[in-house]
């Protein structure tokens, strides 16, 4: 969960790739995860980028999760599990690296090696982030598609940029 949770985490520039990020959107999102035995696993909800760094994303399908981060720590919270757990991140998917390495491979679609793996990221006409996908650390295809993005200037309000959770849900510490 850890590895696919942090594939944004990103900066705001525009990029020679042509590839625009803007200092804030959200996004409705679908991850879809197919492990190397061709099962999927589908996710759904809405995700929230700001100030460089802040990330949030709601999970509403199949389960009820948060899930944020602010480059340096991760926080997940399981509301099916009334759970909470907080990671710290030493090495994660820093989409602004990516996206200084992608080079052009057709049309709208992009190629980047960082850190040994391959992404390929898609955006539309207007060189906006459509999707992006790439294999995981357990050999699991992962492919992020945004929908409905809105891209804006400013920081997001830093109170929408929490998870929020009940105070007697259990904490793990990783």
């Amino acid at each position: 969960m850890k590895k696919t949770v942090l594939i944004l985490i990103m900066g705001t520039h525009l990029f020679a790739s042509s590839i625009v990020l803007p200092e804030n959107f959200t996004a409705n999102f679908t991850q879809m995860i197919t492990n190397p035995k061709k099962k999927v696993i589908n996710y759904s909800g809405k995700v929230y980028f700001s100030d460089k760094t802040l990330l949030k994303w709601e999970y509403l399908k199949p389960t009820k999760k948060e899930v944020c981060t602010n480059g340096l720590e991760l926080l997940v919270v399981d509301h099916d599990l009334e759970q909470v757990s907080n990671y710290l991140i030493n090495k994660g998917f820093n989409l602004t690296e990516i996206l200084k390495k992608a080079e052009i491979h057709d049309k709208n679609i992009y190629v980047a090696v960082y850190q040994g793996k391959k992404y390929t990221i898609q955006v539309d006409a207007k060189g906006q982030l459509q999707s992006v996908a790439y294999f995981d650390d357990l050999e699991n295809k992962v492919q992020i598609v945004f929908k409905k993005v809105k891209y804006g200037k400013g920081k997001l309000p830093l109170k929408s940029m929490q998870c929020n959770y009940p105070k007697e849900y259990d904490m793990i510490r990783g």
